[in-house]
């Protein structure tokens, strides 16, 4: 699916982010994927974006759109067609508050948008989030975070900068086309990558909760980054089969 470079403003960016048995993430993945470990795990979370100015490269700012979205992931390797080795995400789900991108998502946009209501209280140093979806009962996301000086000794990751280099070299997502055996791509570019870690309070994930997907015994929550103010675009990849 070919898009104009688009661009705009990264308002707030959280990155929650789950250590899983690779087994399980096997299990859900296409078979073009194959999940990328860290220290024997396998990576998955969700990315949660307030986007700002959104519109294709060379409009001016003011004709641009405001969205909160919401992208679950899966940190992936596969092998492109010339025999190089890559890495980025799958996104099985993606949502959003813009009606906008829900009826061009997966049509003039890649990845289908599940138009979702969000509830966000972002005070600076304390940020609450629900996301509803009409598909699940419960919150599809339910989370309070706060600004945290030190990264978290329990994660996978060694320090901050190696978190960060492992979701700076990931930033490419393929999503599934609706009726189709095609993924759609698209390459998330930040000139200025900084991420700083966060202490979650609370989380649920109607996603990554459901033990009919991810039992609780291969899954446990892991660590939370957050970006800001962050000029990016976003360019289109070549598509593939899954």
């Amino acid at each position: 699916m070919k898009i104009p470079a688009i661009t705009g403003i990264i308002r707030r960016r959280i990155l929650l982010n789950y250590r899983i048995s690779p087994r399980v993430v096997e299990s859900i993945l296409p078979e073009r994927f194959s999940p990328k470990l860290v220290h024997g795990y396998a990576v998955a979370g969700i990315c949660l974006i307030r986007l700002e100015k959104i519109r294709p490269k060379g409009m001016p700012g003011f004709l641009g759109i405001t969205s909160e979205n919401s992208a679950h992931r899966i940190a992936v390797e596969w092998i492109d067609d010339d025999g190089t080795k890559k890495e980025g995400v799958f996104v099985p789900r993606r949502d959003t508050d813009s009606r906008l991108n829900s009826l061009a998502g997966g049509r003039l946009f890649p990845g289908v948008h599940h138009l979702s209501r969000f509830d966000v209280n972002d005070q600076g140093e304390k940020i609450s989030m629900r996301i509803d979806a009409d598909d699940f009962d419960s919150p599809l996301v339910d989370l309070k975070i706060r600004r945290l000086e030190e990264f978290p000794s329990s994660s996978i990751f060694s320090s901050l900068s190696e978190s960060s280099d492992f979701f700076e070299a990931g930033c490419i997502g393929y999503s599934s086309r609706p009726d189709s055996c095609r993924l759609d791509g698209l390459l998330l570019k930040v000139p200025d990558w900084q991420l700083s870690a966060v202490e979650v309070e609370h989380v649920h994930s109607a996603f990554f909760d459901d033990p009919s997907i991810f039992p609780s015994d291969c899954i446990e929550f892991d660590h939370a980054l957050l970006m800001r103010d962050i000029l990016h675009e976003w360019h289109a990849e070549p598509e593939m089969e899954a």
